[in-house]
């Protein structure tokens, strides 16, 4: 199993340069998608609900206080640690969100369920600043409800 930076230094040789929100909204995908294809996590770092979406906790210590990334930055990763089955899920979420803007992203995860069980367990509003841990558990139900609400008008 790859580790977040590993999957983030990827994901910047792959689209980069962009800044460090939108980095950790693709990770986030890059972690739900994967586990409603693969049925595994494609790292093991938790993803908490802060105010502005998701956050891997461990790759943000990687950027802190730098808001633009660039492409030949690995963050302390390798993104030769990835399977191919990992690689085909980061390309398919680079095909899918790899253009869209980093705010266009996080508005996405507010309204997704996520992010919001997530803050609601913990008791916080909106812009409130909080490590709220989003459970594998409700990315995996909520992602793989869209396959299967998608499967269902085809």
């Amino acid at each position: 199993m790859a580790k977040v930076v590993d999957v983030a230094a990827y994901i910047l040789s792959r689209k980069g340069p962009m800044t460090a929100m939108k980095l950790q909204k693709l990770v986030y995908y890059s972690q739900a998608w994967h586990l409603v294809w693969d049925e595994e996590p494609l790292f093991a770092e938790d993803i908490e609900a802060w105010a502005n979406g998701p956050v891997v906790r461990e790759l943000y210590k990687q950027h802190r206080q730098r808001w633009r990334l660039g492409q030949d930055e690995t963050l302390g990763g390798d993104p030769s640690m990835l399977t191919d089955a990992e690689r085909e899920t980061v390309d398919i979420i680079l095909d899918s969100y790899g253009d869209k803007p980093a705010n266009w992203l996080s508005e996405l995860t507010h309204r997704e369920d996520p992010w919001k069980n997530a803050r609601v367990r913990e008791g916080l509003t909106d812009g409130q600043r909080g490590s709220a841990v989003i459970h594998q558990s409700d990315m995996f139900e909520y992602y793989d409800g869209l396959t299967s609400a998608s499967a269902e008008e085809v």
